[in-house]
């Protein structure tokens, strides 16, 4: 892959405020470890998301300014955050009994792999010895929608397959996936290109894809795509 490929496409930050942009006012959303912290850095102004955490917060804020970090105020990937007025703890079964009673509108998460039929891999690499489960086999199974947001390579080696080949966190779960490069449904009539980040083509996602990918330009894909799944 040459150096100018990998400059294109969104920006980390960038990335997260293109997720933040498909959050609706007053959902209740979990956010995964990693990447998709950030997106509660870039919610946008006058849009009220609730944000949730496994370890039993509920009203998540930004990340804390440089100096001002807490680390008795921490997400579930251990990282110093900041309350929101009215933002709450609880027990960590409490968290778990909201996320399994399907209270959580989306699930914000990362991933190893995605395979084209929405299956994830997310906790185990193949060659670690050991994984990080985490709340993800519940949050796949309880949260309304699940997100993914990642970086669409890792090493040169494409993240989105036909097959996932690692230990899997949940199948069929996926519901779109938000890369560097592009925004992609999961349906059932395969990965279809929702949108591409500027100065990236088609051609080059599926490039950097290691599954067919379709693409339709008609405005009804994300309504369609939004509803609750079954």
């Amino acid at each position: 892959m040459s150096e100018d490929k990998r400059e294109i496409g969104w920006t980390k930050l960038e990335l997260a405020s293109r997720v933040a942009l498909d959050l609706e006012d007053g959902w209740f959303v979990n956010l995964g470890i990693g990447l998709p912290t950030l997106v509660a850095d870039v919610i946008p102004e006058g849009r009220e998301i609730i944000l949730h955490s496994e370890n039993g917060l509920l009203g998540l804020g930004p990340k804390p300014e440089p100096g001002e970090e807490d680390m008795d105020l921490v997400n579930a990937g251990k990282e110093p955050i900041t309350l929101k007025p009215g933002g709450s703890f609880f027990s960590q079964s409490e968290s778990f009994a909201m996320i399994r009673g399907g209270h959580l509108d989306a699930a914000v998460l990362g991933a190893f792999q995605v395979s084209m039929h929405g299956d994830l891999a997310s906790w185990k690499l193949p060659d670690a010895p050991l994984g990080r489960v985490g709340g993800a086999m519940d949050l796949t199974v309880g949260s309304k929608r699940v997100f993914l947001c990642m970086q669409h390579m890792s090493k040169g080696v494409p993240k989105i397959v036909e097959e996932c080949s690692y230990p899997l966190t949940a199948p069929r779960c996926v519901n779109r996936i938000y890369t560097n490069l592009a925004v992609i449904d999961v349906t059932e009539d395969g990965l279809f290109v929702h949108e591409l980040a500027p100065g990236v083509t088609f051609e080059h996602v599926q490039d950097c894809t290691a599954a067919p990918l379709k693409i339709r330009a008609s405005s009804h894909v994300k309504a369609e795509f939004l509803e609750v799944k079954k």
